[in-house]
Parts: C-alpha cells; structure tokens; sequence
C-alpha cells in the first residue's frame, strides 16, 4: 500500500474533529433546488484535508433557539486546500401532507445564510471515500443530489497517478434539466480526460431538456444502458442516491455479475435493504398463545445483560457482536433513524428511560439528559430505552 493509500485510510478512518467556525466565501446556485456555499476558515487557520467522499457536519443554529446538526458530503476538489464545498438541496414538504415540514436544515441555509455569514462546522467524516489502491475502472453512479460526494470523486480520479488510463463512467440520473446540478462542471471534467465518460439519465426531461439534447437517456436507467456503457463487469463502483434509486440500481448490478465488494455505497438505511437480493430463508411456524398472538421468546441466560427498547417491549439480551444499540435495535427489526452512525448528527438521539450507557466514540454534540445516541453507545448494565413505533 502506497503512502496515498495510506493517508486516504488514515483521514476516512480517524476520529472527527470538533466544531471550527468557517466563513461562506461564496454561494451559487447549481440548480432549481441545489446551492452551493464554499466554505473558509474565520480566522484564518488551514483547512484540515479530506477525502473525498468524505461529510461534515453543521450545527445551525435556528430562530427559535434550537441547535440542528446536519450532515452535508464536500462536493468539491480536495485538492483544494483554501476552502470546503457543501452542495445543499432544498428538501420541500412532501405532497399532501401537511403534518411533515420542510426541511429545517436545508431550509435554513437556502434562506438564511448568505456570503459573509459564519457556520460551525465539524469534520471531515466518513469511511465511503474513492479508493487509490486499484486500477480498475470506475463508475459513479449517482441520482438526485446524491451526485455531491461522487463529484468530488470525479475531481480526485482525474488527478490521481494513471487517470489517463483508467476508465471512468459517471451515471447521473435526475428528474430534468431544472434540478440537474454540476452539469458543465463534469462536462469540462470529461473534456478534459478522454477516459471519463458522462451518461445522464432525465425521468421526466421538459421539451426545452430535448430541444437541447441534455440528456442521453430517458425514464430510469436500465439494465440495457448499463449493458450498453459496460461491457465488462470488473468495476468499483460508488453508488448514492435516494432509497428507491439505491435499491433499483444495486440489483440491476449485481444481476450484471458486479461482485459485492466491489459496490461501494453511501445510504442512510440498514443495508439489508439494498442486499435482499438473497432467497428469503422458509418461513418457520412460531407459538402463539391461546389469543392467537405470535410470541417468539428469547432464551436469555441469567447473566446477560438486558436491553428493553421500550418500557414495554419484551427484553432482549444484549449481543456482544453488536457494535452499538442501534444496531442491536436494527436486528430486532427496529427502524430507527439515523444517519451517520459515527455519533456526529443526533439523528438516533433516543430517550432513556433506565441504566446507563458508555459511549464507544463520545459524541460530537452530546444530547439532552435522559436520552442517548443509538448509533455509539453500549448498555452499561441493563438499559431501558423509549423507542417510538414497534419492530416490524
């Protein structure tokens, strides 16, 4: 392993960095819905490096007093030492529902941070960076705005020893013309770099989008267009993008014989999700009681430790195989939310309702008494949590 290798490991690898204030030193608009704030020091010290691939993470502070973390990937060239770049989208209430809000995060940045303005910003994180230790093609597959981390992958590709040789493949798929971000910046990248190779997929392109020609392909993208852009399947690819995207375009590759290991993702979800692909196992007849309701008991030996994931639920034992609460819940067919699984946003921030907890990395931002972060913590003895919703 080269001394770049090595380094990349290190920075993906090491533990994040507390809050430093950064100054936005510009902001542009890269779509309908997506803008760009690049960020540098306040006062002045040097920006530590990423990888790229790599997020940071904001604390916001918003009108009513509230502080909100959010992660956002750096979309930028890491090669750039003088300042980060965060791409943000503008996440809308969803249609018909007017229980769930915008976006405060995303909301906040597009309306109220400008120019001048100061954030606090911890970072660089993250272990879905663009390895330096193969010479196998690549493709970078990404929809929506998932496209920020993969960008930064494209700049560190063409700048790496051997770029001219190794193929690149960069998938975008996106809605239309409107909410296409990075365009031309990937497009003089391309230029640029004969080997680098840019297929953009429009669900729904607009007649201007055709009168253009914007887009090469049409609807979703297909098991034949992939067929038709890779005609081998030893690739490394690096995948990003909504849920729905995510799972479409994992099966469509691994049905096109690329190997597991060799598909790189970055998704906020259990990642079984994506890897159902297996034959389920038979279902197996479990007892009932005489009410008819299903009850599948756990033998818990006398010294384990116990975990409740709510005052109510049936205990379970703790398995020491398990890297934290979270994914002890996730077994248990909890969908808890979180994102970055590091401790670093408060997404699983859960409350406690008994025992004690020891934190396997502390907290970027340690959350209110009496609750705990899911995502890196273990039972200090028995623990009663109080998760919302029923495992399914």
């Amino acid at each position: 392993m080269n001394d770049v290798v090595n380094t990349g490991v290190a920075l993906a690898s090491r533990a994040p960095l507390g809050f430093r204030r950064l100054r936005v030193s510009g902001r542009r608009r890269e779509s309908a819905s997506i803008v760009s704030f690049e960020l540098v020091p306040a006062e002045g010290e040097a920006l530590p490096p990423f990888v790229a691939g790599q997020f940071v993470t904001l604390r916001l502070p918003l009108p009513c007093g509230e502080r909100l973390l959010r992660t956002y990937s750096l979309s930028g060239d890491p090669a750039d030492a003088a300042r980060w770049r965060i791409s943000v989208k503008r996440e809308p209430a969803p249609p018909g529902r007017d229980d769930v809000p915008a976006g405060r995060g995303s909301s906040y940045l597009h309306d109220a941070v400008h120019v001048g303005d100061e954030l606090d910003v911890a970072g660089p994180s993250g272990a879905f960076v663009c390895g330096d230790d193969t010479t196998r093609p690549v493709v970078l597959m990404s929809g929506g705005v998932g496209l920020t981390p993969l960008v930064s992958m494209l700049h560190r590709l063409r700048a790496m020893d051997g770029a001219r040789e190794r193929r690149v493949y960069f998938i975008h798929a996106c809605e239309d013309g409107a909410v296409h971000a990075f365009g031309r910046e990937v497009e003089a990248v391309a230029a640029a770099c004969p080997n680098v190779h840019v297929h953009v997929c429009y669900r729904q392109p607009s007649g201007e989008d055709r009168l253009a020609q914007r887009f090469d392909s049409e609807g979703l993208i297909s098991r034949e267009t992939l067929q038709r852009l890779l005609p081998l399947d030893d690739y490394e690819v690096y995948l990003c993008g909504p849920s729905a995207f995510m799972q479409a375009n994992w099966r469509l590759l691994r049905g096109l014989g690329v190997a597991r290991e060799r598909i790189h993702y970055e998704f906020f979800g259990p990642a079984t999700v994506l890897e159902a692909d297996a034959e389920p196992e038979p279902a197996q007849e479990a007892p009932s009681d005489a009410a008819g309701r299903l009850e599948i008991e756990q033998e818990i030996d006398a010294d384990a430790t116990i975990v409740k994931f709510h005052p109510n639920a049936r205990p379970v034992a703790w398995d020491t195989r398990c890297e934290s609460l979270l994914e002890l819940a996730e077994q248990h067919g909890y969908a808890v939310p979180f994102s970055c699984r590091i401790g670093i946003c408060n997404t699983c921030v859960t409350p406690l309702a008994q025992g004690g907890v020891e934190y396997t990395t502390a907290p970027l931002d340690p959350p209110p008494e009496g609750s705990v972060l899911l995502c890196c913590a273990r039972p200090a003895g028995n623990v009663t949590l109080a998760l919302s919703g029923t495992p399914t």
